[in-house]
């Protein structure tokens, strides 16, 4: 076990002032195998103090200058992807593979993107008599979550830096290590003391205080439906700007004439990629009534390939969830789907075989389920696929834009132009066509209780940004 008992603050480690500590369990087997500190309040002011202090020099970099710390920073993530692999597979479960690919991955292309839209984004434009300048909207408060620790922090971080803000980062208590790892990169990219702090503790300690902190501009939050509502309502008590990426109930539309076999597979791959725990994931398969026994089978042969395992295992697709907590919840909501007379084809609460150690669950496949469903209206947070049937298309659209979320969603269909037009009836700020790929330079957020604001690429950067015109 190793015991860190710093914080970053103002370019160098330092004590807590807080005396918590918090415990990292590794969920695959349950064993703690670090403690970080529990910040307080006072270290959340203690670096925000410092970021305000940093705030007008870092501000006065120019756009370019401040991107090529980016790229440093880059370089660094690179430099220790495998220690990156290493420690998200420990604190996270998440599998290897997965972990090197994509957990680490799209992070180190993410803070690529930025470090090249510094030198090409209009920080100033003229319209009509006006020049309207892109300023910093100031020192910003992150909160990130632990599912994709890494990514989270990158998407905050990096286009905050870009446009000239300064940064608190409070990460997820479950996966801090991570963080940890990121501020090491920092200090080796040499930015200036002050531009970026870590406070890590609990989020109803830490990160309360960093959200109700009057020298906090901006903040940026990742995570529940629920936290969200509640920073939303004590950011807009202090008329201060925020950016919410909240939760996701997505459907993926599989329209008469689509190559079903590919979209049921994607699907099922989809809904199974860290072990279920993506804002973003289908979790609801919408299958025309013609097909959907057909659609039910495939999904079946399908989810049997992601066996439950060791997530150091390259081979192995399926991690366990991240805490006790989690597994519990999962289980509790595959236990609703039975009890409210959903068809459960495959998968079920009970441990896997050979895991009762560690927090796994099985992969299931819900058959029967009807829109109103607890499972079908509420995130679950796990590799749980429910399959609901429809009549036509108009049908289809009232199911999948029947819930409070609007994050993401997905429509296969026989040609690019039928699959897009259906995808306009759709109330998500992303829809996947025909299994299109993830773009990290193209908007990511989502439309109603799904959040507030837009990550990535140059919507991204514009969040931490804000406009002051100069008349002539």
């Amino acid at each position: 076990m190793i015991a860190h008992d710093a914080l970053y603050i103002d370019g160098s480690w330092r004590p807590a002032l807080g005396t918590g500590v918090i415990d990292v369990v590794n969920p695959a087997d349950e064993q703690v195998i670090a403690s970080v500190p529990a910040g307080s309040a006072e270290d959340v002011d203690a670096a925000v103090a410092a970021a305000r202090a940093a705030l007008p020099g870092w501000a006065a970099v120019p756009p370019a200058r401040r991107g090529t710390y980016v790229a440093a920073l880059r370089d660094q993530l690179v430099a220790r992807r495998d220690e990156f692999v290493a420690t998200m597979t420990a604190e996270l479960g998440v599998p290897v593979g997965f972990a090197r690919r994509v957990q680490t991955g799209i992070p180190i292309a993410v803070a690529g993107s930025y470090a090249e839209l510094a030198a090409t984004y209009a920080f100033e434009e003229r319209i009509g008599n006006s020049a309207v300048h892109h300023e910093p909207v100031g020192v910003v408060g992150a909160i990130t979550p632990w599912n994709y620790p890494l990514h989270q922090i990158v998407n905050k971080v990096a286009p905050a830096l870009v446009a000239g803000c300064t940064i608190v980062l409070k990460p997820a208590e479950d996966t801090p290590l991570t963080a940890q790892l990121f501020a090491e990169c920092v200090a080796a990219a040499e930015l200036p003391a002050g531009v970026f702090n870590l406070v890590t503790g609990l989020g109803p300690v830490a990160g309360q205080a960093l959200a109700e902190h009057p020298g906090v501009d901006l903040v940026s939050f990742t995570g529940s439906t629920d936290v969200g509502r509640r920073i939303g309502a004590i950011a807009g008590g202090a008329v201060k700007r925020v950016a919410l990426e909240l939760g996701g109930k997505s459907a993926n539309v599989v329209l008469p004439g689509a190559d079903l076999a590919k979209a049921v597979a994607a699907n099922v791959a989809d809904v199974c990629r860290n072990t279920g725990q993506s804002c973003n994931a289908l979790t609801r398969l919408l299958v025309h009534t013609d097909q959907y026994e057909e659609a039910v089978s495939l999904a079946a042969a399908a989810v049997a390939s992601f066996v439950p395992g060791d997530p150091t295992d390259p081979d192995v697709r399926v991690g366990p969830l991240v805490n006790a907590k989690q597994q519990a919840r999962v289980r509790a909501y595959i236990d609703k789907g039975v009890e409210e007379g959903a068809r459960l084809v495959t998968g079920g609460s009970a441990a896997p075989e050979g895991r009762e150690k560690g927090y796994f669950v099985r992969p299931t496949v819900f058959a029967d389920v009807t829109p109103e469903m607890t499972i079908a209206q509420e995130e679950i947070f796990g590799p749980v696929l429910s399959l609901i049937r429809y009549e036509d298309e108009d049908e289809a659209v009232r199911i999948a834009n029947g819930t409070v979320y609007g994050l993401a969603a997905a429509v296969w269909a026989a040609d690019g132009a039928t699959a897009a037009a259906f995808a306009r009836r759709l109330e998500a700020g992303q829809v996947e066509i025909n299994g299109g790929g993830f773009n990290i330079l193209a908007p990511f957020g989502g439309h109603k209780q799904s959040g507030i604001g837009r990550e990535l690429g140059a919507h991204g950067l514009a969040e931490y940004l804000h406009t002051k015109s100069l008349q002539f």
